[in-house]
């Protein structure tokens, strides 16, 4: 024997190295793979034909519209306009939605424990002699919740009776209704407390700061009409804006012309005759003012002045305050007594005809391709130990040696 008649292990081909290879394999094997696949698609086929049959109803929900009392109302802010009795900080800043709310109502602890004693799960998840929370955790997984593109939440059950799944579907629909009108109620009431209590300091704020000015009035002679003091008011505003605007203009003279130029002259005349006007007036001494009857007598006590603004400004502040609160208390007593519901049921749910699960094509495709997935790689992994052996019995019996080794197997 030469040694070109030696075969090298470099110059074998390996085994499914080609198509032609794998093919082979297959038909070598064909029997095993046949069998194998067979059992097990069967099996899970047969899993599927003869468990419990589980059908699904479906009940479909919309936010209610609230009509909103204060829309009609002028001279409110925003904040008022959108005030709700079931509204929170997040409704406000539009940070939460009504589905998000209602979705939360329905996962919560309550309902789940509610829904769980009265249409008696334990018994239809068999989970007698079991934890309660497997229980809750087989509820979860039969209860999909999702909000549509149009905005409305659709509540599907799953149940082994279709009518019993139509009629937790619907529960959960009444159960949603009942829990949100309460809780909207609730926080009305709060809403409710905490503007009655503004609207009461408000009330007695007015009361001391009228009782206030008709003192002011009765000690010092001053007869105060918030007319003339707004046009006082008024007027002093414009002269001083006037006097604002011609210094702006001799500024802009003096830089563009100089100081000397007749422009900024006539400029600072006009500014100066400005000052003193505001000054005449302030100190009572402009010609305008002897025929006009001021509302206290500045010239005279100008702290008497300065008291009867404090009290007629906090006076005027707390009237505005009450056109802002007083229609929002009776937005608030309103929200508490509404009782309307909060949801809209676009539709109920009903027994299915069919079954929904478990869907048999769907369990004889998935045992079909996982079945044959397993039965190639263990073929593979006999075909790749039966040729390491025949090429290489060294390597060979090391590797089982270090596996019988792992395992504690004693040669």
């Amino acid at each position: 024997m030469n040694a070109n008649q030696i075969e090298k292990p470099e110059e074998k081909i390996k085994v499914g190295s080609t198509l032609f290879d794998f093919i082979e394999i297959l038909v070598r094997y064909r029997k095993f793979l046949f069998l194998f696949v067979l059992l097990i698609t069967v099996g899970a086929t047969l899993y599927a034909l003869l468990s419990p049959k589980w059908y699904k109803s479906t009940a479909s929900v919309f936010p209610a519209e609230r009509n909103d009392l204060l829309s009609g109302l002028s001279g409110l802010s925003s904040l008022a306009k959108g005030f709700a009795g079931g509204g929170s900080l997040a409704a406000l800043t539009g940070s939460n939605t009504e589905s998000d709310k209602y979705i939360a109502i329905l996962k919560s602890g309550t309902l789940t424990n509610d829904v769980i004693k009265k249409f008696d799960l334990i018994k239809e998840y068999d989970r007698e002699g079991d934890y309660y929370d497997k229980v809750v955790s087989d509820w979860e997984d039969n209860l999909e919740l999702e909000v549509q593109d149009e905005g409305n939440l659709t509540i599907t059950v799953y149940s082994k009776d279709n009518k019993k799944a139509a009629e937790m579907a619907n529960y959960l629909v009444e159960q949603l209704n009942k829990i949100n009108t309460n809780l909207s109620v609730t926080n009305a009431k709060a809403n409710r407390e905490f503007v009655e209590k503004r609207y009461d300091q408000n009330i007695e704020d007015i009361n001391n700061l009228e009782n206030s000015m008709r003192a002011f009035q009765e000690k010092y002679g001053v007869i105060a009409v918030p007319e003339q003091l707004e046009a006082t008011v008024k007027s002093m505003s414009e002269i001083y804006a006037e006097l604002y605007k011609k210094e702006i203009e001799l500024n802009v003279f003096k830089q563009t012309y100089g100081k000397e130029h007749p422009m900024t002259l006539t400029a600072e005349i006009e500014m100066s005759e400005v000052k003193k006007k505001i000054d005449m007036l302030n100190k009572g001494t402009d010609a305008s003012q002897k025929d006009v009857k001021l509302l206290i007598p500045f010239k005279q006590a100008p702290e008497l002045g300065n008291e009867y603004l404090k009290i007629y400004r906090n006076l005027e502040i707390q009237y505005k305050i009450l056109e802002f609160v007083q229609p929002l208390y009776e937005q608030a007593k309103v929200e508490e007594v509404r009782n309307t519901p909060s949801v809209i049921v676009l539709d109920y749910a009903g027994p299915a005809e069919r079954k929904s699960k478990p869907k048999v094509l769907l369990y004889l495709l998935l045992s079909f391709a996982i079945s044959f997935s397993i039965a190639l790689v263990v073929v593979m992994i006999w075909e790749g130990i039966k040729n390491l052996r025949r090429i290489d019995q060294v390597r060979f019996d090391s590797l089982i040696k270090s596996v019988k080794k792992d395992f504690f197997i004693k040669s």
